[in-house]
């Protein structure tokens, strides 16, 4: 008898986690946590994701961003001064996570086992996307919540 083990094969900086962690049911409307969440895994994969306070300022001053996304829990409080004055002045629309580790996460700043549990997560304070990679419904919920706000 031979035993096969499935294997699954990954882009740099891609993580494979099953869509049904992520999707909602259908008929379902999407919430704005789980639409980011997607929006935030597509944009990675397709290399649109800035993730730090550096790259993300330098991009948002070079008008590159479409979106920023800053943790609540982040204890330096320049740095969410920073984030929002930059925002506030460039035209950036800010969406807000209630924890950098979630944050972290969503933004690939972690390990994935062989359960597909996130395992090492790196807290992650503020992430830019410049790029939304391929059109899904995530997106549209986005950009609704932006224009709306």
């Amino acid at each position: 008898m031979i035993h096969r083990k499935a294997f699954t094969f990954k882009m740099s900086g891609e993580e494979s986690i099953p869509a049904a962690e992520v999707a909602p049911t259908a008929g379902e409307p999407m919430d704005l946590m789980t639409a980011l969440q997607i929006v935030l895994r597509k944009s990675l994969a397709h290399g649109g994701l800035i993730r730090g306070l550096h790259e993300g300022a330098k991009a948002i001053e070079k008008h590159a961003a479409l979106f920023c996304v800053l943790a609540e829990d982040c204890n330096q409080p320049d740095y969410i001064k920073l984030v929002k004055s930059l925002c506030n002045e460039h035209n950036v629309s800010l969406i807000n996570v209630p924890s950098a580790q979630t944050l972290g996460e969503w933004a690939g700043l972690c390990k994935i086992d062989s359960e597909g549990k996130a395992r090492k997560v790196v807290g992650c304070s503020s992430v830019v996307i410049k790029d939304f990679g391929e059109e899904t419904e995530a997106r549209h919920v986005i950009l609704e919540y932006v224009r709306s706000h």
